[in-house]
C-alpha cells in the first residue's frame, strides 16, 4: 500500500486483550492526527478520521470564528452551510470519512488538525451517479484508482480544486486509464461526476 497513513503523525496502535478459558479475543484499533493546511480563500477538504459523531463541532475544533463549510447535497445540487462565531457553528453538520466539505477561511492560512481513528475492514462508500463530493475513506495518498480503488468507468470525470488558483482541474476515465493520472493526497475531497450509481470498495487494516 503506497504512503500508508502519510501525515498520519503519532500514530498509535492500541490492543485490547480479553481472555477466557475457552479463547482469546483481540482487539486493535488505530488513533492518531492528520494535519492540513488550511489557505486564505476556499479548500475542498475530506475528514480523514472516524471521531464520535463527526460533527463540525467535534471533527473542526481549530477552526477560528468566521470559519463557513459548504457541504454539497447530491439530490438537490445545492449547499448547505455552517458558520462558526463566537466559538459555535450555527448548524450541526456532520462530515463523515468517504465525503467531503467546502471551507471558507477569510483570515491568514493556518493549520487543521483532524483526530480521530482510522477506519479497517471493509469499507463501502455509494457513489451516486452525477456530481458527488466524495474523498477516500482512509488516511492513505496515491493514483486514485490503483492505489485508493476508486471504481472507475468510462467517461467518468472527477474535478480536483485548487487552492491557490481558486479553480478546478479535471480528470477523465476513458480506455482503461485516467487522464493525467490524479495523485489523491490525505485530507482532499473531490468532484466525482459519474454516469451510473456504483459503490466505492476497499478493504483495509494498517497491519497489512
Amino acid at each position: 500500500m503506497k504512503t500508508k497513513a502519510l501525515l498520519l503523525a503519532g500514530l498509535v496502535t492500541l490492543a485490547g486483550v480479553a481472555a477466557s478459558e475457552a479463547q482469546t479475543v483481540y482487539s486493535v484499533n488505530a488513533v492518531g492526527f492528520v494535519n492540513v493546511t488550511v489557505p486564505t480563500g476556499f479548500s475542498l477538504i475530506a475528514n480523514p478520521l472516524l471521531n464520535g459523531d463527526n460533527l463540525v463541532a467535534t471533527i473542526l475544533t481549530g477552526a477560528p470564528n468566521g470559519a463557513t463549510i459548504y457541504k454539497f447535497n447530491t439530490g438537490t445540487g445545492s449547499y448547505v452551510s455552517s458558520t462558526k462565531s463566537f466559538g459555535t457553528w450555527n448548524n450541526p453538520l456532520s462530515i463523515a470519512p468517504g465525503e467531503g466539505f467546502f471551507l471558507r477561511n477569510t483570515g491568514a492560512p493556518y493549520t487543521l488538525t483532524f483526530t480521530g481513528e482510522v477506519a479497517q475492514g471493509s469499507l463501502s462508500n455509494p457513489i451516486a451517479a452525477g456530481f458527488q463530493i466524495v474523498s477516500s475513506q482512509v488516511p492513505v495518498s496515491g493514483a486514485l484508482s490503483a492505489d485508493l480503488n476508486f471504481p472507475a468507468a468510462n467517461g467518468d470525470v472527477i474535478y480536483r480544486f485548487n487552492p491557490a488558483t481558486q479553480s478546478y482541474t479535471s480528470s477523465t476515465f476513458s480506455f482503461g486509464s485516467w487522464s493525467g493520472n490524479p495523485q489523491i493526497a490525505v485530507g482532499e475531497a473531490f468532484f466525482s461526476k459519474k454516469n451510473g450509481a456504483t459503490t466505492w470498495s476497499r478493504t483495509f487494516s494498517i497491519a497489512n
